[in-house]
């Protein structure tokens, strides 16, 4: 793509007088524009600027100098559209930032009012509380907006049972890009025609759209294709009389070509009561496909399909998977979802669909909520799930979401797979199996010439065959550049005229996302992978084993279906939730990172100024590499980037004052009291200044003696002979210097456990502290002379046992794309085990009599703070079953990051972001929990912002272990 003059200029002619006309926020700069330069698609157009309207006077301020300009107005949403109908080369209005409220709810009526930027699952959670819900629910319901799904036609899963949005609307307000304002819903003929008599704007429209129903009626009327999961082209049957000349039902699916919605009401439905799954496990997917004719003879809410290749991703990704055991027998799955008023009748439904298809198929009934979320789970992130496959390829969007009856979904699919054979390509299937709807990944080369002509081609064919079995090109995510162009294949020469005639009544002068549906853009132009293509070496410094230590590759990952902007749930991503803006999510992060290999919009390489800003709030928490579907890892990116970025030049004073914490300490502990004296004494404010350390900060206090001083018995290179069950714990810098009680407590644990516990005969670090902030060299330095101290405990099978997450994760997994073929790094990762791993092989026994103590009445319940790390990279499980077995209860809160991980919440700036981290959901729960209450938290950074804002002692879980038993432990002053 070339870039416009728009687009390729610094501060636009239209700049200040659109900014002076907004309350809202207008940004041009060239990260922001790179944002939003793409979707969830395959494609790239970099906008001249972000419009981030607060009301519908600021959208109405934006069209006029839009106007004033001839700059086309896109409007997004989320932007997880895969058709890319969320971009362009003009004006992008996001709604998500300010337009996002619920403005009525009517549950008498079973209506709601609601802001475009509205996300459905606030949506659904709101009329949750009266027992509706809002009917087509995407995969991307936790995030994607009302004025997305309206301008899409999004469908869901649900859609058997209640249709696409454009049967879910009943209103539309909208705004012409000549500034009318109208409201639109049915119109009755006497209605009609006193609108057509008005001598403005709004009866020029009524009368033109009248006459185009009229002239157009017979071909609408013979002319729908067969599928009911029609959502290409526009909805012009709307404009029938036995439709009521329903203009706002005409204008859902038209993907922001035609009018920019400021608001909508939308239908409710009423929830079901209770809810069942049956699994049916076919031989392949052709007999799945062939069966959902018959399963649609029952009374379902759902019918979805998956085939083994997801399933096998899912595998790899997550062996643990509680939904891999909850499939039966099988190499393509249908989830048929039942429902009723209650347990009993859903029930009943699904067990009669399991008796109909035994001896067909493997089955399998689910009552429990819980299995079934496991069960969704697959198949909601299906398209991230196969984007990357086992083998390591890559996979697109592209013919994502194409639609047939569904009693031509078997042949089809037979055809279709024929299809990709004779071009070579390979696709990961899965879909709306009951409505005919299948979405697929395909590995397109869409980096060459060459691979653009072929895939170009290959649409072509699809179309084909799909219109031949009766389908539509899109059945839910819209036209967009990936489809419009081929709609031609789909609907007659008159119809197309329809279409261009509609869309002009709308917007005659072409500036509501120009190139959608009518006078389309070229499905092989603009494809993101071919014109941003790396143009310096982004050939990394760590391994990426995943992506073949090509960053490129690893920022590909992201796809843009933007689980990371969940409001809740998860760790992934705390500094989004606190501040709500694009870069400083995973997909805003990953997709800056690719344009500044790119060099097009973001320039400076990797000394690039707007990626460094992006990724100076990332906490490092490492959440995205399990909670995004594709794994990208920005912490690694993270380190990877300020690697390069200060590579000979100053760096922040921070990186200095906390990189380098580990030898700061050790010289501290010459004079500890003295040390603590000063950094809580009257110098303290200069040292903060001096070390880029936040003001309202208080330095962590250093224990008198540490936890090598303090076992100076345990202190050895290595196990003496005969030794029974050695284990080696690891003095970590936080442990060791700041709590070695805990230290102490773990040791009367493990030897509990029947464990010979030895201590480093030295001090020792992974290099955490350097890998964070980007000094990889010294980090590797100190990994590897931390390797050869303790290089004979590895060799011999000792298990090394640690105690702060961050530190055992790194050790564990960073450590091997840091040093990845370093002998002795590699020893030490395999023999690193979490404490709770290592409790859980050797149970420990009380060091007293328990008898004698009083009996409870029931297990003592206790809240857990789960270390972002943990919850990446080491797991859960063995914590939780060394607690049951102390005959603790722990409630784990779904809370996310604590918001100080390591230093990101020491650094000077972050203050406000890490507190707003910790209130997201954190400080909440631990204030509404009863008093008395024990929180456990593992990670030093964890225990220290939950004493500094909650006013809160947490316990680590060798300490609650140690008091549960009834062991000695002795804390160090």
């Amino acid at each position: 793509m070339t870039e416009t003059s728009h687009t390729a200029a610094r501060t636009p002619e239209f700049a200040t007088p659109l900014r002076n006309s907004l309350t809202g926020q207008a940004r041009f700069d060239p990260g922001t524009r790179a944002l939003y330069a793409t979707d969830a698609s395959n494609y790239r157009r970099v906008p001249s600027g972000v419009v981030f309207p607060r009301d519908a006077d600021d959208v109405a301020a934006t069209l006029a100098v839009a106007r004033d300009h001839g700059l086309p107005i896109t409007s997004r949403g989320a932007g997880t559209s895969v058709a890319g109908n969320a971009m362009g080369d003009g004006l992008v209005l996001d709604f998500s930032k300010h337009m996002n409220r619920i403005e009525h709810l009517d549950p008498a009526r079973r209506l709601a009012r609601v802001q475009p930027g509205v996300v459905l699952d606030t949506l659904r959670a709101t009329a949750a509380r009266h027992g509706l819900t809002f009917g087509p629910d995407p995969s991307t319901h936790s995030r994607c907006t009302l004025g997305g799904m309206i301008g899409n036609n999004s469908c869901g899963t649900h859609s058997v049972a209640w249709g696409k949005t454009v049967d879910n609307v009943r209103e539309l307000d909208v705004l012409l890009s000549d500034g009318t304002r109208l409201t639109l819903s049915r119109t009755d003929r006497q209605q009609l025609e006193t609108l057509c008599r008005r001598q403005d704007r709004t009866g020029q429209l009524y009368r033109g759209l009248r006459d185009l129903a009229d002239e157009f009626a017979p071909l609408l009327r013979a002319d729908p294709p067969a599928t009911t999961r029609r959502v290409s082209g526009y909805n012009l049957d709307q404009l029938l009389p036995e439709n009521g000349f329903d203009l706002a039902r005409a204008l859902v699916g038209s993907e922001g070509s035609c009018a920019t919605v400021l608001a909508a009401t939308v239908e409710l439905v009423q929830e079901p009561g209770a809810r069942a799954m049956t699994v049916l496990g076919f031989d392949d997917t052709y007999a799945a496909a062939d069966q959902v004719p018959h399963v649609r003879q029952h009374p379902t809410l759902a019918v979805e399909g998956l085939t083994e290749q997801l399933v096998e991703v899912v595998r790899e990704r997550n062996p643990n998977s509680p939904a891999l055991e909850l499939l039966p027998r099988g190499r393509s799955w249908l989830f048929v979802e039942t429902g009723g008023p209650d347990a009993a009748t859903a029930a009943r439904d699904a067990h009669a669909i399991a008796e109909r298809f035994a001896g067909h198929a493997d089955c399998a009934v689910h009552t429990d909520p819980a299995r079934m979320a496991a069960l969704w789970k697959i198949r909601e992130e299906g398209s991230g799930y196969s984007t990357r496959m086992t083998d390591g390829s890559q996979r697109w969007s592209g013919w994502e979401d194409a639609a047939v009856p569904p009693e031509n979904l078997g042949s089809y699919l037979r055809e279709f797979d024929q299809l990709l054979e004779r071009f070579g390509y390979r696709g990961a299937s899965y879909g709306h199996y009951g409505e005919g709807c299948i979405h697929v990944r395909i590995d397109f080369d869409l980096t060459s010439r060459a691979g653009a002509s072929d895939y170009r081609a290959f649409l072509e064919a699809a179309a084909d065959l799909v219109v031949a079995h009766g389908g539509s090109l899109s059945g839910e995510h819209g036209d967009g550049q990936a489809r419009s162009a081929l709609l031609p294949r789909m609907y007659s020469p008159q119809m197309l005229r329809a279409f261009d005639r509609f869309k002009t009544l709308f917007d005659p002068e072409g500036l509501h996302n120009p190139g959608v549906i009518t006078r389309p853009r070229g499905v092989d132009e603009d494809l993101r992978p071919l014109v941003a293509a790396p143009r310096i070496p982004s050939r990394t410094e760590l391994a990426l084993h995943a992506d073949g230590g090509d960053l490129a590759s690893a920022t590909h990952r992201c796809v843009g279906v933007g689980k990371c902007l969940n409001p809740s749930g998860g760790v992934m991503c705390p500094s989004y939730r606190a501040t709500g803006d694009e870069k400083h999510s995973t997909r805003g992060r990953a997709h800056l990172l690719a344009e500044m290999l790119s060099g097009k919009t973001v320039g400076g390489g990797w000394r690039s100024e707007q990626t460094r800003q992006a990724l100076d709030l990332c906490l490092s928490c490492k959440g995205c590499k399990t909670d995004c579907p594709v794994g990208v890892d920005m912490a690694t990116y993270k380190a990877e980037f300020l690697h390069r970025h200060y590579r000979h030049r100053p760096r922040p004073a921070a990186h200095y004052s906390m990189g380098f914490l580990p030898l700061w300490l050790a010289a501290a502990r010459w004079a500890p009291g003295l040390v603590n004296r000063v950094s809580r004494g009257r110098a303290a404010p200069a040292l903060k200044r001096l070390g880029g350390i936040a003001p309202e900060r208080d330095l962590p206090l250093l224990a008198r003696r540490s936890l090598l001083e303090s076992c100076p018995s345990r202190r050895a290179a290595h196990p003496p002979d005969g030794a029974q069950a050695p284990v080696l714990l690891f003095a970590d810098t936080f442990t060791n210097h700041f709590e070695p009680g805990i230290g102490q407590d773990a040791v009367a644990v493990l030897e509990a456990a029947g464990h010979q516990v030895h201590l480093p005969d030295t001090t020792v670090c992974c290099g955490l502290t350097w890998y964070s902030t980007g000094q990889l060299d010294t980090a590797r330095r100190t990994l590897r002379r931390t390797a050869r101290k303790l290089r004979a405990w590895p060799q011999q099978q000792t298990p090394v046992v640690g105690l702060e997450p961050s530190c055992t994760a790194f050790l564990r997994n960073d450590a091997l794309e840091l040093a990845p073929h370093d002998p002795e790094v590699r020893s030490l990762a395999a023999a690193t085990r979490t404490f709770a791993e290592q409790i859980d092989q050797y149970p420990p026994s009380p060091h007293t009599d328990t008898a004698s103590r009083p009996a409870r009445q029931q297990p003592e319940q206790v809240l857990v703070q789960r270390h972002c790390h943990q919850y990446a990279e080491l797991g859960f499980d063995a914590d939780r079953s060394a607690l049951e077995a102390a005959g603790l209860t722990p409630r784990v809160l779904d809370a996310g990051c604590c918001g100080l991980a390591g230093n990101f919440g020491f650094e000077r700036g972050h203050y406000d972001v890490s507190m707003a981290c910790a209130e997201d959901a954190l400080l909440p729960e631990i204030r509404s929990a009863p008093d008395g209450t024990e929180v456990l938290a593992d990670g030093f950074s964890c225990r220290t912002q939950l004493r500094h804002a909650a006013a809160a002692e947490p316990l680590h879980l060798a300490t609650a272990l140690a008091r549960q038993l009834d062991l000695p432990h002795h804390r160090s002053s």
